[in-house]
């Protein structure tokens, strides 16, 4: 599951439910909502495969949007993306 939610407004603008997303698959979802919505200065990633790959790295660089990784194993650095991701389940 790939959530993308906004920090000041606490809304989910995108999400994403598959059982094998590449980087490739995710920058296409990315680039449709910065049609509607425009590019985020930053946004924070766990450590999964499709969110480190060079993919996105490559993309962060075309589009200047900072990538903020968090130190794998601790979603505390991200309480608010563990706690959508939580609910998601559960409502989904």
């Amino acid at each position: 599951m790939f959530n993308v939610a906004d920090e000041l407004s606490r809304e989910c603008l995108l999400q994403v439910v598959g059982f094998s997303m590449s980087g490739q698959c995710l920058i296409r979802e990315l680039n449709r909502l910065a049609q509607q919505r425009g590019l985020p200065a930053r946004i924070v990633l766990d450590d999964g495969p499709e969110l480190t790959s060079e993919a996105m790295f490559f993309s962060s660089k075309r589009t200047k949007v900072r990538l903020h990784l968090i130190q794998p194993g601790k979603l505390a650095q991200d309480t608010f993306a563990a706690s959508l991701a939580g609910r998601s389940a559960t409502v989904a």
